[in-house]
């Protein structure tokens, strides 16, 4: 079986700009084994996702609870799982290191911190050092561990690029091996972010982005889904609910693409 410190490994040296890594979100089990079976080299949590899995809002879980619904996930598969524990669960630095210290021992190859309190943006000066010390936790020891640090001016009303760039390069100085901002779409402010750093950029697909290969042409490392899977399978979930309830008929006949490889998926 692989180790964790060959997949932490393995999951930073996915990081390619020009070629970046599909990471896909799974919420829970299940769509891990699917996601998994259709050929994806790594995987990530979603707090929505893992809220919605267990009946709650984004924001709600405990540190205690989201390192549990991690460490399930990483434990089901032999891909590399990073984590998204959210502000880290504390605003001060020392919390946010003790949050490393126990995804690390969940048996993650990473994780994401946010600049975001939960109510606003930190000062840049706490946030920095809030990954500086994030970072003293993920790079020693024997297991390499990848911090991916975002800055979330963007999904937070505060779309101001400027601010973000200055935030994502102070990161990139305190240690994060990964910068992440959330909520970019236009593919000029995508470049602009790229080369004005010096690490792997994650850029989150959302609809209205740009498609994956101008993203690999403009040096994007990473390209991750948040919550949008999980609320695609909801989505699903509640239309054949409404056709049933509302139509008497089931909302689509014969056998989908997706519904074929949810069933090779969970065949063997």
């Amino acid at each position: 079986m692989i180790t964790q410190a060959e997949k932490a490994s393995q999951f930073l040296a996915l990081h390619q700009p020009g070629e970046p890594l599909l990471l896909p979100n799974p919420w829970d089990l299940g769509s891990v084994r699917v996601l998994a079976s259709l050929g994806f080299k790594a995987l990530a949590t979603t707090s929505s996702g893992a809220a919605m899995s267990l009946g709650r809002t984004d924001g709600s879980l405990t540190r205690a609870e989201a390192l549990e619904h991690a460490r399930a996930m990483a434990g089901f598969t032999d891909l590399p799982v990073s984590a998204d524990l959210e502000q880290g669960f504390g605003d001060a630095p020392a919390e946010v290191a003790r949050t490393i210290s126990l995804a690390m021992d969940a048996g993650l190859a990473g994780c994401s911190i946010e600049d975001y309190s939960g109510s606003s943006l930190y000062d840049i000066g706490l946030a920095t050092e809030r990954i500086a010390a994030a970072a003293d936790l993920a790079h020693v020891g024997e297991v390499p561990f990848v911090l991916t640090a975002r800055a979330e001016n963007h999904i937070r009303g505060h779309p101001d690029l400027a601010d973000t760039i200055t935030r994502l390069q102070a990161y990139q100085q305190a240690g994060a091996d990964v910068l992440y901002a959330p909520g970019l779409t236009d593919l000029a402010d995508i470049r602009q972010v790229i080369s004005s750093l010096d690490r792997p950029v994650n850029v989150l697909f959302l609809p209205g982005s740009p498609p994956v290969p101008e993203l690999a042409a403009a040096g994007v490392s990473r390209i991750s889904v948040g919550g949008a899977f999980a609320y695609a399978a909801y989505a699903a979930l509640a239309d054949a609910a409404i056709s049933l309830r509302d139509q008497g008929t089931y909302p689509r006949g014969g056998d989908s693409q997706g519904l074929s490889a949810v069933r090779t998926a969970f065949s063997s």
